[in-house]
């Protein structure tokens, strides 16, 4: 037995979350449903200009695990936070939903990472990122132990920023892979694809990741086709397995020899979709870290991902299992 179901690694990050219109995104020079990475000058002054605001703990892969323990699995995180308030505010978080959270934090500077979150209102949100301690994480915040008894681990894209960070994951990678466990990653962004297409596609096909997750637009970026086809083709030669979004189209899931795809759920009304992505990735690990059909597993993911865009902030706040057992799929 499996000590975990499913081992994420990614940025600490808390999220600070105001909706505006989008005139604001063009009077602050803001693109529009991307990560944009900003230096803390840029982020307090974005901050200053914000009206009413969240705060959440989020980040892709921190997201995702509180996602996975949402659904009754079981989960833990590497990430590297501040020994500051909001360090402490992000631990408490990601343990109280049930999720092993051990990286020593910094002692000092830089402070714990925040993402001032934009959300328009078509639901569509624009993240301007300060990593902060998360460019200190690095090989020594690697536990082996975890990295081997986790069925899948699941690292964000976005982990290609921080300079140390890949050197964390590919030595996470070679301890999954020697206990004979799976390496999943997200490409995270159509901009973070950019920034990274020739390492992303190395990671696949040296066979460092087994599975992929992504959206249209980044899987389109990763192979530089305008074609969703030509993309889902391709990646089904790159990679074991990909799990592909499609917003409202609902998922296609494709292996080698297998293509799965399933509708998005019903929604009363789009409010953000912050965190979508992580909480699409959280249902199916759960699924198939517990033995599901792909079809199954990507039906859990359009699940916890239809029921966050219906709220403000990417971590569950009902019950995913409860949820999953109401729709039939547990």
């Amino acid at each position: 037995m499996s000590q975990y179901d499913v081992l994420c690694i990614g940025n600490a990050i808390v999220d600070i979350l105001a909706e505006c219109d989008d005139a604001f995104l063009v009077e602050h020079g803001i693109i529009k449903g991307a990560m944009n990475l900003v230096d803390a000058e840029r982020s307090a002054l974005l901050y200053s200009h914000m009206g009413p605001a969240i705060e959440a703990s989020g980040g892709c892969a921190g997201n995702t695990a509180a996602g996975v323990a949402s659904f009754g699995g079981t989960a833990a995180f590497f990430g590297k936070v501040s020994n500051d308030k909001l360090g402490d505010i992000y631990r408490h978080d990601i343990r109280a939903q049930g999720v092993a959270f051990d990286t020593k934090p910094l002692a000092g500077n830089p402070p714990t990472a925040t993402s001032m979150i934009f959300v328009t209102p078509d639901g569509e949100r624009s993240m301007n990122t300060y990593l902060g301690a998360c460019i200190e994480l690095g090989p020594e915040d690697v536990e082996a132990d975890k990295a081997a008894a986790a069925k899948v681990t699941y690292f964000e894209g976005y982990l290609w920023d921080p300079p140390r960070a890949k050197e964390a994951i590919r030595l996470t990678a070679q301890h999954a892979h020697a206990a004979g466990r799976e390496v999943s990653m997200t490409l995270s962004d159509p901009f973070c694809v950019d920034r990274y297409r020739s390492e992303f596609l190395d990671l696949m096909r040296s066979k460092t990741v087994d599975i992929v997750f992504a959206n249209e637009s980044e899987v389109k970026s990763l192979y530089q086709t305008s074609s969703f086809e030509t993309a889902l083709d391709l990646i089904r030669k790159d990679c074991k397995l990909a799990a592909v979004t499609r917003s409202e189209k609902g998922s296609v899931v494709v292996s080698s020899s297998e293509t799965a795809a399933v509708p998005a759920i019903e929604i009363e009304r789009l409010v953000d979709t912050t965190g979508a992505g992580d909480l699409y990735a959280a249902g199916f690990l759960f699924g198939y870290t517990n033995g599901r059909s792909l079809t199954d597993c990507a039906r859990l993911g359009s699940l916890a991902a239809g029921l966050c865009i219906q709220q403000i902030g990417p971590r569950p706040r009902q019950n995913l299992r409860e949820e999953a057992q109401r729709a039939g799929l547990l």
